[in-house]
C-alpha cells in the first residue's frame, strides 16, 4: 500500500494479497483520522458481506471467491468510546455482470485498489443501540 495526503484528503493505492480493511485501519491510525469518509473501487479475488437482520440482530455473512470488480466501497471512520471505528459495505461484479454486497467483513485486493478518503474535521463516537443491536452515530 502506498498513499499521499493532499491537506483534508487521501488517496491510497491499494496492491495484490492486501486485506482492505486492515490496510484502511493502517492508515487511519497513521494519520490520526477520527471522522473521515470513503470510497474506493479495484478489483478482488476474495471478499466477505453480510446483510444485519434486525430482529435477530445479526449479520448473515456471504463469502465470495473468483475474479470480481469492486463497483462501489463506501463508508465511514469514526470512532467508538474514544477508539478507532469503520463501518464500509461494499459491492462487487463478476464476468456475467451479477453484482454481490452488504457490509464489509473482508476483502483481498487481487489487482488493485484506489481508495479516497475524505477527512472531516471533527469527531462523531459510536454508542451500542440496544433496539436495533447496532453501533449508532453519538451527537
Amino acid at each position: 500500500m502506498e498513499y499521499k495526503r493532499f491537506h483534508d484528503t487521501i488517496v491510497v493505492r491499494m496492491d495484490r494479497g492486501e486485506e482492505i480493511l486492515t490496510q484502511l485501519k493502517e492508515v487511519a491510525l497513521k494519520e490520526k483520522i477520527t471522522l473521515a469518509s470513503v470510497q474506493a473501487l479495484g478489483a478482488t479475488d476474495h471478499f466477505v458481506v453480510g446483510v444485519y437482520d434486525v430482529d435477530e440482530k445479526q449479520y448473515h455473512a456471504n463469502t465470495f471467491d473468483g475474479s470480481f470488480e469492486i463497483v462501489s466501497l463506501t463508508g465511514t471512520i469514526n470512532t467508538m468510546h474514544g477508539e478507532y471505528y469503520s463501518h464500509l459495505h461494499m459491492s462487487a461484479g463478476n464476468a456475467k455482470g451479477e453484482v454481490f454486497g452488504g457490509h464489509l467483513n473482508e476483502a483481498r485486493v487481487s489487482a488493485t485498489c484506489e481508495m479516497i478518503i475524505q477527512i472531516i474535521d471533527g469527531n462523531v463516537d459510536r454508542y451500542h443501540d440496544e433496539i436495533t443491536g447496532l453501533n449508532l452515530f453519538q451527537f
